[in-house]
């Protein structure tokens, strides 16, 4: 932990420049730009809730707000492994040329989306009101459950990243993972709505107490608990430790595979 606090302060320009670069190539020639980064998740709001609120019907008040409290998270999560996972591959004709740390990659491409996600606040806050949701004060909150989802965020990234490098169905088959891994995860509906012998394997997932945090702050108005914040700290460190270990321990290697 401490070569990678090291490092990313070391780097941290080249971070934010190569983060920033990202999204300008994300959204040129676009027309609606940034907006796109809020229109994915409300469209995709606007067309679940219709379904489950309506034709599925699940017995869950402002079901649109209970939503759209978990996508967004979910979206940052999914969408910054879509970018880590080919980071060092995209970035070989690069390292090739000239020594450029490896682990600013990853980290460069879940810092732009974390960008699009701290954006994408006001408008969800602009929304929230039109819906005539009330607001929280544990909106104040949302820094603890997004620091233990960063966390975890990264570490997966790293992982991907490194995998991707030598095995390049990775990209592939993580599109297929996060699928499987969205409906598992209490997105789309309550823990609770799962039958109780169920239960036990859906709290396995880990995205389960990642989530929860930030459906308890924008959605229930209540702060997370003290078990549920050291549960999503420690997720979100074990996945970084471990992620960082396996990207380093291959860093030598990636400029002769990418």
């Amino acid at each position: 932990m401490l070569a990678l606090s090291r490092n990313l302060i070391r780097h941290r320009e080249l971070i934010w420049l190569l983060a920033l670069k990202e999204l300008k190539v994300r959204y040129k020639r676009s027309v609606l730009g940034f907006f796109w980064a809020l229109l994915h998740p409300l469209l995709m709001m606007i067309v679940l809730t219709v379904v489950f609120s309506t034709v599925i019907r699940f017995p869950i008040d402002h079901y649109a707000v209970f939503l759209i409290s978990a996508l967004f998270p979910w979206i940052f999560f999914s969408q910054s492994l879509a970018y880590a996972v080919e980071s060092v591959v995209l970035n070989g004709p690069l390292l090739k040329k000239v020594y450029v740390p490896r682990l600013v990659f990853p980290v460069a491409a879940v810092t732009a989306n974390l960008i699009n996600f701290l954006l994408s606040l006001g408008p969800l806050a602009l929304l929230l009101f039109l819906l005539q949701f009330p607001f929280h004060t544990t909106w104040l909150y949302l820094p603890v459950p997004l620091l233990a989802l960063v966390l975890f965020t990264l570490g997966f990234g790293f992982f991907f990243a490194a995998v991707n490098v030598f095995f390049r169905d990775m990209a592939h088959i993580l599109q297929i993972l996060l699928t499987v891994w969205f409906y598992f995860s209490p997105i789309l509906y309550s823990i609770h709505l799962v039958p109780p012998a169920y239960r036990f394997w859906f709290r396995l997932n880990p995205m389960l107490y990642l989530l929860e945090g930030f459906r308890l702050t924008i959605y229930d108005g209540n702060a997370p608990p003290v078990w549920l914040v050291a549960i999503s700290l420690l997720i979100g460190l074990a996945a970084l430790m471990s992620g960082f270990f396996i990207f380093r321990h291959y860093d030598d290697a990636y400029a002769y595979y990418v």
